[in-house]
């Protein structure tokens, strides 16, 4: 989503609605509140990337294949589309979490792409599911096929009051069709395993007996490692997780910004976790790692204009891939400081996890107790992940708009 006004213009009138309380009370329209139906949030678009050199050169990678993180940033984009054409322009929306994003099939060949998107679960409260793909674009006239489908991901944006701050309620769903109570039932889903996962979360759940079990024989190897008396040996494809930690730093510009102007846009995070996570994966492996997914993840605290981004990527689980090879979960971090750095703490403002494949046979070593409970939680995520898309039912979004679907 662009922004409507030049930064100098927006430091401007901000300055000036802090001195004149009254620019500051100017009322904005109240939120759409009456039920709409998911075609009413529907946006599609087609990037022409086999058409048009130079928009191919924005989004192409150093191997010349397409950039995941400009995708990223694209699909936060649409979310926030999306979630405005679902409830005007009375509120402001904003990212609260990734709920998941999956790779179906790999994009072999530059192609066109076509991003798409709606609201596919909402009751009436504050927050929404918003629900979006990109696939290799259909010839005219047709549509797109599961088999085309090379990302999906669902966002949840919560609606905000533009003076307070606070949660707004929002326009419920109107669910018609077979496809779209599917979506809705899956979105309610979604939102009950978000509950289920905090309730699984490590802080909460302790390790249980096959866990600790898992924990021990990690410990004892790594104490047999340590001992130079000992005849066992650290194997060469296995690495401490504490050195597996890769940091990056970086002051937040306006250019960054989202449309309200004084926070950074969501999509410039996920791109800058995403690529670091991706660098992480690719010195842990030594290899050319390929992205999975990304688990449930949040955005905590938003980010300032003119604050200093710390973000930290480091590999929490590894485990053998049924066809050969590794996959690698990272877990990246993201804290900001005012770029004066007086206050000492640095507030948390996200935490990603990202899974890559690695051709290589590698594996992670947790050895402090942190690290094993960082492990556990990994573990988890990794056997939650593989029920989900166990029970995927492939929805494609744009047949849910085809004239030929019947209620």
């Amino acid at each position: 989503m662009r922004v409507r006004t030049p930064w100098i213009q927006a430091l401007r009138e901000r300055k000036e609605a802090e001195n004149n309380p009254r620019i500051a009370a100017v009322e904005t329209p109240k939120p759409v509140t009456t039920p709409k139906k998911m075609s009413d949030s529907y946006v599609s678009l087609v990037l022409p990337l086999s058409q048009d050199p130079w928009l191919l050169d924005t989004y192409a990678n150093y191997t010349g294949q397409i950039r995941i993180g400009t995708l990223l940033m694209d699909l936060d984009a649409m979310a926030g589309v999306v979630s405005y054409r679902h409830t005007g322009e009375g509120v402001s929306n904003v990212t609260a979490a990734v709920d998941r994003i999956t790779i179906k099939n790999p994009i072999r060949e530059i192609c066109d792409l076509e991003l798409s998107g709606q609201v596919t679960y909402a009751t009436g409260r504050s927050s929404m599911e918003v629900t979006l793909q990109i696939a290799k674009a259909p010839a005219p006239g047709r549509q797109v096929v599961a088999e085309d489908v090379f990302m999906t991901c669902a966002f949840t944006m919560v609606a905000l009051d533009p003076t307070t701050k606070k949660p707004v309620n929002i326009a419920p769903l109107e669910v018609n069709t077979p496809a779209e109570k599917a979506l809705f039932a899956k979105g309610e889903e979604n939102y009950k395993a978000k509950k289920t996962m905090r309730s699984a979360h490590i802080l909460t759940k302790p390790p249980d007996a096959d866990e600790s079990a898992l924990i021990h024989k990690m410990w004892t190897d790594s104490l047999a490692y340590a001992d130079s008396k000992n005849p066992k040996r650290q194997p060469s494809n296995v690495q401490a997780m504490s050195k597996t930690t890769i940091h990056s730093t970086q002051i937040m510009m306006p250019q960054y910004r989202n449309r309200h102007h004084f926070m950074i846009f969501g999509g410039f995070l996920l791109k800058q976790t995403f690529e670091l996570a991706f660098t992480c994966a690719a010195s842990f492996s030594h290899t050319r790692p390929r992205f999975l997914n990304l688990d449930p993840s949040t955005f905590e605290e938003p980010v300032p204009v003119g604050s200093v981004l710390y973000v930290s990527a480091g590999v929490s689980f590894t485990e053998p891939h049924p066809g050969g090879g590794t996959r690698i979960q990272v877990m990246v971090r993201t804290h900001v400081r005012p770029v004066e750095h007086q206050d000492q703490e640095r507030k948390s403002t996200g935490t990603f996890f990202y899974t890559f494949f690695s051709p290589a046979d590698v594996s992670v070593l947790p050895q402090s107790y942190s690290e094993f409970m960082r492990w556990v939680a990994g573990r988890r995520r990794a056997e939650r992940l593989s029920a989900e898309l166990d029970a995927d039912p492939n929805l494609v979004l744009g047949s849910l708009h085809d004239e030929n679907v019947t209620e």
